[in-house]
């Protein structure tokens, strides 16, 4: 069993889309990219190490990279938004933290 504090240092990927984004499409394409991921690993796997959060209201998306199957969301997920919305629509920063319940928007 992992503690926050142990999960605290975990590699997350902070997707901002921009303002003409679709954020209903946003997260109909999250979910597709997990829903892709459990075809090919089972779905009990990706629900253990696949966390996310959306915050529709700031267009931010979080997704937890610290594990595999976490990774492998994030690739489907960037790679899907790449070819449906296009390259310009979001961009990607990476960094360490946990993911969390709502996402906080940094100031």
């Amino acid at each position: 069993m992992t503690t926050k504090d142990e999960r605290s240092g975990r590699s997350v990927y902070r997707i901002q889309f921009n303002d003409t984004t679709d954020m209903g499409a946003v997260e109909d394409t999250l979910l597709l990219a997990i829903l892709s991921v459990g075809c090919l690993h089972g779905e009990s796997a990706v629900r253990l190490e696949a966390g996310y959060a959306i915050n529709a209201e700031e267009r931010l998306v979080v997704l937890d990279a610290g594990a595999p199957l976490a990774l492998a969301v994030a690739r489907v997920f960037v790679g899907m938004c790449s070819h449906e919305l296009g390259n310009d629509a979001f961009r990607v920063l990476r960094g360490e933290g946990t993911v969390p319940k709502e996402v906080a928007v940094a100031s």
